[in-house]
């Protein structure tokens, strides 16, 4: 059975936060957003009819329970719950919390704008604070 191998440019793009039941959480290190990328730690799955039933319910769920959690933790307007691939074949979903004041409102935050990185304090705040979130969703 072959081993779960992340993207490079999601590697590259992210930070790890935390491993939930099925995907690997990750912070996305444009600072704009509060924004997490769920990826399944399955191998070889581009679509997510490529995922088990039971998975693609866990990913779901993973989603779901995470953004609510972000949604109530930074008081969003709106929750965007998006998975494109055209970039990056490898399935991963992206959870962002969206604020109608935000740099790109109410576009789509890919192509508007230039991102904004993190400061070091400031990137491992946000992770930490990702990662509370998750084990207060019973994710972790």
């Amino acid at each position: 059975m072959p081993t779960f191998t992340l993207d490079s440019r999601l590697q590259q793009d992210s930070v790890h936060v935390a491993d939930l039941t099925l995907c690997q959480a990750r912070l996305n290190l444009d600072a704009r957003y509060p924004w997490v990328i769920l990826i399944p730690q399955r191998s070889e799955v581009v679509e997510i009819y490529d995922l088990t039933t039971q998975d693609q319910a866990q990913l779901w769920q993973e989603a779901t329970r995470l953004g609510e959690a972000m949604m109530r933790h930074y008081g969003g307007d709106k929750l965007n719950v998006a998975t494109l691939g055209n970039q990056v074949p490898q399935l991963h979903l992206h959870v962002i919390v969206r604020f109608k004041d935000d740099d790109a409102w109410p576009g789509p935050v890919w192509g508007h704008g230039q991102a904004k990185s993190y400061g070091e304090a400031a990137l491992e705040a946000r992770r930490q604070e990702i990662a509370g979130l998750a084990r207060e969703a019973g994710l972790v």
